[in-house]
């Protein structure tokens, strides 16, 4: 089962969480709001999607590159943290 199998419910939780900030942004357009309120919610959902992403790529290195018994040249658990760590500051 893989990593994103496991984790549904709680990714598509997200995803809709995400979908109601587009929403939102759809409406205040709509009701033509101002620019810096508008910015402020694009930034938001650009956070939200960089977060679901480090998610999705922590768990793939978890799950596909950490696993000796799946991957017999799997990266030790410190190197993988160091990785990751990368990851979440990159997708920040």
């Amino acid at each position: 089962m893989t990593h994103t199998i496991r984790e549904k419910k709680k990714l598509i939780a997200r995803v809709g969480r995400i979908r109601g900030q587009v929403e939102a942004i759809e409406r205040a357009l709509a009701e033509e709001a101002g620019c810096d309120r508008i910015m402020h919610m694009i930034a938001g959902v650009r956070g939200s999607v960089a977060g679901l992403m480090a998610e999705v790529v922590e768990d793939h290195i978890r799950t596909h590159l950490v696993d000796p018994q799946k991957n017999p040249g799997a990266l030790n658990s410190q190197a993988a943290d160091e990785l990751i760590e990368v990851v979440h500051t990159y997708l920040k």
